[in-house]
């Protein structure tokens, strides 16, 4: 796989120029690219000192967690507690209940996962897999659901979140599946990398 370094700065401009609350939609072609403006992210904030919360597939937390060795101190974040990795499967389990998240335990777990990251008054940024898991499996509710409540967190504590789906994923009326995901998003990265603003 390639390392991070050899990927120019576009993808590293971009996330200099994030805003504490955004919510950024990527989609992405194959996890290689995925995996590399993911790490692209993570790296940026760790190199300011902030602290990182990853939740991701484990095929995927191993991906980035070689990228990140390569580009930036990760042993040191770990020991620092400023990279956080979580199983996404076994984070949706704890907060879904009949097929949907449960507002209450959505907030359990991600006040939870903030108030570990923030301590000493770091900034954080997040990436999450979990609504590419649900959109995967066909739950569309839940998966606008869970962004609407991960927007009310982004704007309640001031982190920026990224979301990655692939587009492999977008089979059944495509350019309406990618409306409906970037109306939750106030930015989104396609294949291009080139940040668009959407509408508020």
């Amino acid at each position: 796989m390639e390392n991070i370094e050899s990927k120019p700065s576009p993808v590293r401009v971009f996330w200099g120029e994030i805003a504490p609350s955004d919510h950024i939609a990527h989609f992405y072609d194959n996890d290689e690219s995925f995996l590399i403006v993911l790490a692209g992210f993570i790296a940026e904030g760790l190199e300011k000192g902030e602290s990182t919360i990853v939740i991701a597939t484990p095929q995927h937390l191993s991906g980035l967690e070689a990228l990140l060795v390569n580009a930036t101190d990760l042993p040191g974040a770990l020991a620092e507690d400023r990279y956080i990795a979580l199983d996404a499967e076994e984070a949706l389990a704890s907060f879904m209940r009949d097929g949907n998240p449960d507002e209450e335990l959505f907030a359990e777990m991600v006040s939870s996962l903030l108030r570990r990251a923030s301590e000493g008054g770091r900034r954080v940024r997040a990436f999450g897999e979990m609504v590419a898991l649900l959109w995967a499996k066909g739950e569309r509710s839940a998966t606008v659901r869970l962004e609407f409540l991960w927007n009310g967190f982004c704007k309640k504590y001031g982190f920026c979140l990224l979301c990655s789906f692939p587009k492999a994923g977008f089979t059944t009326d495509p350019y309406q599946s990618v409306a409906d995901i970037c109306a939750h998003h106030s930015r989104h990265l396609g294949n291009d990398w080139t940040p668009r603003q959407t509408a508020a």
